[in-house]
């Protein structure tokens, strides 16, 4: 999972040590140029040049040394078995458009951690996804204006709090449209279409 997620960053390589045979499913990811696997387990050197190390063995012992190893080359290490002493923390996350939430227990609980991101999962949707591009859209024009920072935040807000990512999802341009003129100041009011192409 980790070197799944870690691919959806782009990264230049991302180097694997394992000792054991590759499960299929790993079997399948190293058929990414970007990944060089090693049937061995870690060295003191392999930590050198690395922006992130996963210390992730069944060894909690080689873990720790890999998490010690790190800390005095000033590597950032996460360590699966011992959470409190990794550098970084990897949350779960959801994300549905541009919207991200990411969610963790600290370690505590991965299986709540995975039962909360399904219900999370469930509840999301798609149900901000087109006011989360209106908004991104919509906020260049709004600064362009140079109104004060409160008249924004105050805009901002009342679009975010009114019916309108509904109205979005349900793909009601005439909704959309009557609301974004109730509350966009008039001289945004020649934009509306261009905020609602391809949303309602």
């Amino acid at each position: 999972r980790k070197i799944a997620s870690l691919l959806e960053s782009d990264p230049a390589v991302i180097h694997v040590l394992d000792v054991a045979e590759p499960s299929s499913c790993l079997q399948a990811l190293l058929e990414d140029k970007r990944i060089i696997h090693e049937r061995r387990g870690f060295l003191p050197q392999d930590a050198e040049g690395c922006a992130l190390v996963f210390a992730a063995t069944s060894n909690p012992a080689a873990n720790r040394e890999i998490v010690d190893i790190c800390a005095a080359k000033g590597i950032l290490c996460n360590c699966a078995d011992a959470p409190q002493a990794s550098s970084f923390i990897v949350p779960a996350h959801v994300q549905q458009g541009s919207i991200t939430l990411a969610l963790s227990t600290q370690g505590g609980s991965p299986a709540l951690t995975r039962r909360l991101r399904r219900e999370l999962e469930a509840w999301l949707g798609d149900r901000f996804t087109g006011l989360a591009e209106l908004m991104a859209r919509l906020r260049p024009l709004v600064l362009a204006l140079q109104h004060e920072t409160r008249r924004n935040t105050t805009l901002f807000r009342d679009l975010v709090e009114s019916p309108l990512a509904d109205a979005l999802q349900r793909r009601d341009r005439m909704a959309c449209e009557a609301l974004l003129k109730d509350l966009l100041p008039p001289e945004l009011h020649p934009h509306i279409m261009e905020l609602l192409h391809d949303l309602a």
